[in-house]
């Protein structure tokens, strides 16, 4: 499988089907990925930002860094969101090279500590995260991990 990084920033143009994409992945609202990607596209901070997989014209994979990602410790900023592989395409690294990617990206706009909610275990381990603490996010009545990256 041949798949190229992407960062949004990098390919404006994909704005609106990436947008579309992750709101078909998560059911947040489109105009929330619209918005967040504009405030991207826009270059005034380095937060948010947009990345994803492309297999030719196919999203096969995406994540991104906002602020907060529906939690309740806001002292824990930024955060990597929205992490998806379609599942014909899982337990391929795709994942790893966007976190990776990720991790590079934000340590390059001077970023070198980055969280990440996830139910997940001992995935993200095998990329450099470590588990941190529980938090408590929008609408779940049971805490979530929350795992950690220092650059």
């Amino acid at each position: 499988m041949e798949y190229q990084l992407v960062k949004l920033s990098d390919r404006p143009e994909l704005k609106q089907q990436a947008a579309s994409w992750f709101h078909e992945k998560w059911g947040v609202p489109l105009d929330a990925y619209l918005q967040s990607m504009d405030a991207c596209l826009a270059g005034c901070s380095p937060v948010p930002q947009w990345y994803m997989a492309m297999e030719g014209q196919r999203i096969i994979g995406g994540m991104g860094v906002i602020e907060n990602d529906f939690h309740d410790r806001t002292d824990l900023t930024p955060n990597v969101c929205a992490v998806y592989t379609e599942k014909d395409r899982r337990c391929q690294g795709v994942a790893g090279a966007l976190l990776a990617l990720v991790c590079k990206d934000m340590e390059e706009k001077g970023i070198r500590t980055l969280y990440l909610v996830t139910d997940h275990t001992s995935f993200y381990e095998r990329y450099g995260w470590e588990f941190y603490c529980l938090v408590h996010c929008d609408g779940e009545s049971q805490p979530s991990r929350m795992y950690i990256r220092r650059a």
